[in-house]
């Protein structure tokens, strides 16, 4: 047998691995739909930003320029509104990630058998349209919702507060709302993955359950609370549905520009230049800021 084996084979030839073509077969179709549905049509709002116009076809050659990059950085209410929406968006995902580890931890630790239904009422918002989540805070918010309804009902305000609905505010309040059942995810799978007996061995050594949290659950967690925050700070930079409908003009953020500027300017290489922007920077404010936390240094201690 061993005869035939080295007939059939040539000599020093290793034997085919199975387990890399199950590797080919089950990482090629995910790595295709990435490389058609998000990296091609970057790559063609990148070519697109370098367009004068729109005149003739879309894939008609064209002579690259950098004019609508030279006239967004000379606009500074354009650069002004991207840094505002950074910094609203960095608000809304730690707002979200310190309210849903909470939540998280809970469903983790202290929910017992009543763990997987509690998980479905958290992914019950999952079940409605983005859009009826949004405006039911909008009705909420309004002059004759429930807010205003409840205070002057209780004889707290004799007319309806207007400053509740239509400004940055209401749009922080919404967006939270909406991610908080994302960022809980991660952080879920994070805690599920720690060692109870870890606590066990915690409480042994006479640590209170603070100093259990502060030195075995924390560091052990954040991997998951990392991943809630970029995956809530990075859409929440471009979003403009939630400030067109409760922001109003006070509550604008990048993303609406962006929209203008493909729909009703329809000025598509002026907004392709627009989103590149946005785009870059948000890899970059990323990239820094897990430059600054390390989050290996943060797992060490």
């Amino acid at each position: 047998m061993i005869l035939a084996r080295r007939a059939g084979a040539p000599q020093g030839a290793r034997p085919a691995d199975p387990r890399r073509r199950t590797f080919w077969i089950l990482a090629l179709p995910p790595a295709l739909g990435l490389a058609l549905f998000l990296v091609a049509p970057l790559l063609f709002m990148a070519a697109l930003s370098f367009r004068t116009d729109l005149s003739g076809t879309l894939l008609a050659p064209f002579a690259p320029t950098l004019k609508h990059y030279a006239q967004l950085a000379s606009t500074a209410p354009f650069l002004r509104s991207l840094g505002l929406s950074a910094l609203t968006a960095l608000g809304v995902a730690a707002a979200a990630t310190a309210l849903a580890y909470p939540l998280a931890y809970y469903l983790a630790f202290r929910a017992g058998r009543r763990a997987a239904f509690y998980l479905v009422l958290l992914l019950v918002p999952f079940w409605t349209s983005y859009l009826l989540r949004v405006m039911a805070w909008k009705l909420m918010l309004g002059g004759e919702g429930v807010i205003n309804s409840l205070l002057m009902s209780a004889g707290i305000v004799d007319e309806p507060i207007a400053a509740l609905l239509y400004n940055r505010g209401a749009v922080i309040v919404t967006l939270v709302y909406v991610w908080i059942p994302f960022a809980a995810l991660p952080i879920l799978a994070a805690l599920g993955r720690v060692d109870v007996r870890l606590h066990d061995a915690a409480a042994d050594l006479y640590a209170t359950p603070f100093q259990q949290f502060r030195r075995v659950t924390l560091p052990l967690s954040l991997p998951g609370v990392i991943a809630a925050f970029l995956m809530v700070f990075i859409p929440t930079v471009g979003e403009y549905v939630t400030p067109l409908l409760v922001g109003g003009t006070s509550g604008t953020m990048y993303g609406n520009i962006i929209q203008d500027f493909f729909t009703r300017a329809a000025n598509w290489p002026y907004g392709s230049a627009l989103a590149m922007v946005m785009l870059v920077g948000t890899v970059a404010l990323v990239a820094v800021g897990l430059r600054l936390v390390n989050p290996r240094r943060l797992l060490e201690r």
